[in-house]
């Protein structure tokens, strides 16, 4: 008697062309690797996602759970977000920023700023479309325009140009032929900040090229030095070419609650929200009340939980540097990037799983964040400093020092 037909001896399972395309997700093999590892009963100090480890502020999870017991809440939200959240959301941005945001047409509540940065990708790119990417950048950056099917112009970040993209560098084709540019300061994976000139020549370059600037801005508010970093749609005219993205998932430790928004260009918004109309029903209507309980939050507790990170930072800095690492203390975010020094004769990725194997201790390989990274590793700021201590004191033992 014959066995049973696999799936795909019964229909056709070769998966769309785009996905061929994208990278190695090398936080699967990371997954992997340490699955492997606690198989084997190694005690892993994981410090390669940036995954906030402390919990929710207590007000937050009290007004969910308030909420959720709201039968009101048990249906579709509405497709565009609650009036009420958009309306915080513009009372954040006028205290934070001072900038001035018309909830109904200006704002957008997301499922995190991932999934609005991939959907903002597929609502203005085609195929053979053009954008301008830095390198190394967050996956989505890059990913995003890839499965929508454009051409990436790659835009190098280096440690000489302070981790800032030259624009004055761009051929003059490719800037008019170019569609879409992607920024993220304070910036992931190399915790660089940038003042306002910056930002202001983003503006009018894009301005200059008629190109959508996109902004994410996950990390405003984790920040290490006295000027707080400026969100774009501080600067004039970034509003008429410009689109913001936030998250709650850092600055309130809320990164499983999925929930974020967009902020910027009236058309830019309506365009990403024509799109995801056909294909989510939005925030869950309970977590966005939850989530204006965290715009609602005094500044101390923002200010605790930057402080923490800003512990974090100093221990571990500091213990590298005994170690013999070269390494510049970020300025903001939640990671700490580290140049590789050519002696190890080692890739990014094969310093990673040597570094895990030997010690247990998880760090993420620059080259995860595109041809730009390589040389480097990024460190997540995700562990109490006990737990940093104990990694340092591993990673002293080991063979895997400058």
């Amino acid at each position: 008697m014959s066995s049973p037909a696999s799936g795909s001896e019964l229909i056709k399972l070769s998966p769309a062309a785009r996905l061929s395309r994208l990278p190695a997700y090398i936080f699967v093999r990371l997954d992997e690797l340490k699955a492997e590892a606690r198989k084997n009963g190694k005690d892993l100090i994981d410090l390669g996602l940036g995954n906030p480890d402390a919990p929710t502020p207590s007000p937050v999870v009290n007004a969910l759970r308030d909420a959720v017991s709201e039968p009101a809440f048990h249906g579709y939200p509405p497709f565009d977000g609650i009036p009420e959240f958009k309306a915080a959301i513009a009372g954040w941005m006028k205290r934070r920023y001072q900038v001035e945001l018309e909830p109904a047409r200006e704002i957008l509540p997301l499922a995190g700023s991932k999934e609005g940065l991939a959907h903002l990708a597929m609502a203005y790119l085609d195929h053979g479309d053009l954008a301008l990417i830095p390198s190394p950048c967050y996956p989505v950056h890059q990913r995003g325009p890839v499965l929508a099917g454009a051409s990436i112009f790659s835009l190098p970040l280096t440690a000489e140009n302070g981790f800032v993209p030259d624009l004055e560098a761009i051929p003059a084709e490719v800037a008019a032929a170019a569609k879409l540019l992607i920024i993220n300061y304070p910036n992931n994976p190399t915790g660089a900040t940038v003042n306002g000139d910056v930002l202001e020549r983003a503006v009018h370059f894009c301005r200059q090229h008629q190109i959508l600037l996109v902004h994410d801005f996950a990390y405003g508010e984790i920040y290490f030095e006295p000027e707080r970093p400026h969100s774009l749609l501080e600067f004039s005219g970034a509003k008429e070419i410009g689109i913001e993205f936030h998250t709650l998932s850092k600055a309130f430790n809320m990164a499983g609650w999925r929930v974020g928004f967009a902020a910027g260009n009236e058309t830019v918004i309506k365009t990403l929200y024509a799109l995801k109309t056909n294909i989510d029903y939005g925030v869950f209507a309970a977590i966005q009340t939850a989530a204006m309980a965290a715009l609602s939050l005094p500044d101390t507790e923002i200010e605790t939980i930057r402080n923490t990170y800003r512990q974090r930072r100093d221990l571990l800095v500091s213990g590298l540097k005994a170690m013999g690492w070269r390494v510049n203390p970020p300025q903001a975010g939640m990671y700490v990037w580290l140049a590789l020094p050519r002696s190890l004769g080692m890739s990014s990725s094969e310093f990673c799983e040597h570094l895990l194997n030997e010690t247990g201790v998880v760090v993420t390989p620059g080259i995860a964040f595109g041809d730009g990274g390589e040389g480097y590793v990024r460190i997540s700021l995700v562990a109490p400093v006990e737990r940093l201590r104990e990694a340092l004191r591993r990673w002293q033992s080991s063979r895997l020092k400058p």
